[in-house]
């Protein structure tokens, strides 16, 4: 059974880094695309594709970095000079290649804090 784990958030300053982990196991041969999310309304922050073509939300674009490491079917949103704003639920959302299957499957993870606070 898929399984979509998130890692990585906490409490931190503002002007502080985290690093958040998004980790597919499982029966997973790839993760084909993934997009970051945050918050209640679910605003879309971050994404990249298979050709790690990279897409950021004004709010984040060059404090935010986005990326995938197949080998280990995790990716990964580098989260710098963060501030009060920034405080929020996020999820990843993967797009998965499954052993054995030739068409891709959809996951939310389950999602984790990160606060922002002095």
């Amino acid at each position: 059974q898929v399984q979509v784990v998130e890692s990585g958030g906490g409490l931190v300053q503002p002007g502080g880094s985290l690093r958040l982990s998004c980790t597919a196991s499982g029966g997973v041969s790839e993760v084909d695309a993934m997009s970051w999310y945050r918050g209640k309304q679910r605003e879309l922050i971050a994404s990249i594709d298979n050709g790690h073509n990279t897409n950021y939300a004004d709010s984040v674009k060059g404090r935010f970095t986005i990326s995938v490491d197949n080998a280990l079917n995790t990716g990964y949103l580098q989260m710098n000079r963060l501030n009060l704003e920034d405080t929020a639920v996020y999820y990843c959302y993967a797009i998965l290649r499954r052993t054995g299957s030739a068409t891709l499957s959809y996951y939310w993870g389950q999602g984790t804090q990160v606060t922002v606070s002095s």
